[in-house]
């Protein structure tokens, strides 16, 4: 097993025609530690699966280092690379059995000569026949066992002998990522590889995947757009923009702490709501009418900014349906979602005109139109300055509650 390292790495596909060049990665670097589940999120086109292609060998980076472990990989032919790839469509053999498809990539990692060869063959043809008839191999015995074992480990045992057509779409996802699997490669990559799955067979893949991650301790990077898979499924998040890592941490830390607007409104479903605010005396926020007052270690941040426009982030949980007091925000519902455990309110506030989501109660009768008022949890405001930054604290922030279990490295 090994770690990867990308160190100043760009990727610049040259324009079409008149265009000018496209810029995908730019000056990334990022290392993943050995054992670990890296998550890649990003808007589409932000460079995720470029980067995926560039550690795998299928494009060759403008400038820049690939390292896994203490080798330098980047000028290395794909087959010498040690990595293990599962595309987003699967990419089986259809002519081939599912048996044969695991061992694909076993077979076709050692030259081997003519002779043996031959003999590889005639032990295939022959494994069906009594013991006495069969011809011998050492090599296709030892690629059968691994088979055997992968399959074991994905249920995929009774499916040894069929073709893909004959597969449904989840055990079509179970022989791609076997296939990777039975090479046991230092480094796997997955490119979203449970966006053809439905809701219920993505989640119980989900953690078909997790589990076998923490079981084979294989450094991993995984590239999605779906917010459950990527809070999660890994150690860490890296959010991609334009080609530009914004923020690189654990699932929670991300959504806690964004650092800018855009990671703020990128993890976490439904987004974080923004206000524009203004800094008040006796670190203060001033919202319309409404004078606010933060708690935590962003109270700490705020003497030294009075006086400044700022942009105030939310997340929907943070804010309640709630008595009407001068200290509350007044609001009207525009509509809202019942989800059976939670709802999803949107609603208008009067101070501003600015939609904000609140999660409530699903037993609250909320009808579009009506009004209603919304406490904020002082500990739950975050601030960004004119660029989007978010502002930086005089001391580190704590952490609020427990983290949720993460597998080991």
């Amino acid at each position: 097993m090994a770690g990867v390292r990308f160190e100043g790495l760009s990727k610049t596909y040259p324009g079409r025609g008149e265009n000018q060049p496209v810029e995908v990665i730019r000056q990334l670097d990022l290392t993943i530690q050995d054992g670990e589940f890296l998550v890649l999120v990003g808007p589409s086109g932000c460079g995720k699966s470029t980067l995926l292609r560039l550690l795998a060998g299928l494009d060759s980076p403008t400038d820049g280092e690939i390292r896994i472990g203490d080798r330098p990989i980047t000028d290395l032919r794909p087959a010498q690379r040690d990595v293990a790839m599962v595309f987003q469509s699967y990419a089986l053999y259809p002519h081939l059995s599912v048996r044969d498809n695991l061992s694909f990539g076993l077979r076709r990692s050692r030259a081997r000569t003519n002779l043996q060869q031959l003999q590889d063959q005639l032990h295939r043809r022959t494994r069906g026949l009594p013991q006495p008839l069969r011809i011998p191999s050492q090599r296709e015995s030892k690629i059968e066992r691994r088979v055997n074992d992968v399959a074991a480990a994905l249920e995929l045992d009774h499916l040894l002998d069929r073709r893909p057509k004959e597969l449904s779409g989840g055990q079509k996802q179970r022989v791609a990522l076997g296939r990777a699997m039975a090479r046991q490669p230092a480094v796997f990559l997955m490119d979203e590889p449970l966006s053809n799955l439905d809701a219920k067979l993505r989640a119980s893949t989900r953690a078909r995947i997790v589990g076998l991650q923490r079981q084979l301790g294989t450094t991993t990077l995984y590239v999605t757009h779906d917010q459950v898979e990527a809070m999660t499924m890994g150690h860490r998040i890296a959010v991609l923009n334009q080609g530009r890592l914004q923020q690189l941490g654990t699932p929670m830390e991300l959504y806690r702490w964004p650092s800018n607007l855009f990671v703020a409104q990128f993890i976490g479903s439904p987004p974080m709501n923004v206000l524009p605010v203004q800094v008040g005396a006796g670190s203060t926020l001033i919202l319309g009418d409404k004078r606010l007052t933060p708690e935590g270690p962003i109270a700490a941040a705020l003497p030294s900014l009075e006086g400044n426009t700022l942009t105030a982030g939310i997340r929907p949980e943070h804010l309640q349906v709630a008595p009407a007091t001068n200290r509350n925000l007044p609001a009207e519902v525009s509509h809202s979602e019942v989800l059976g455990n939670e709802q999803l309110v949107t609603c208008r506030l009067l101070d501003g005109d600015h939609l904000v989501q609140v999660r409530a109660e699903p037993s609250l009768s909320l009808n579009p139109g009506c009004r209603i008022h919304l406490a904020a949890d002082p500990q739950g405001w975050r601030l960004f300055d004119a660029d989007g930054e978010a502002i930086s604290l005089p001391e580190p922030p704590p952490s609020r509650g427990p983290e949720p279990a993460l597998p080991p490295l």
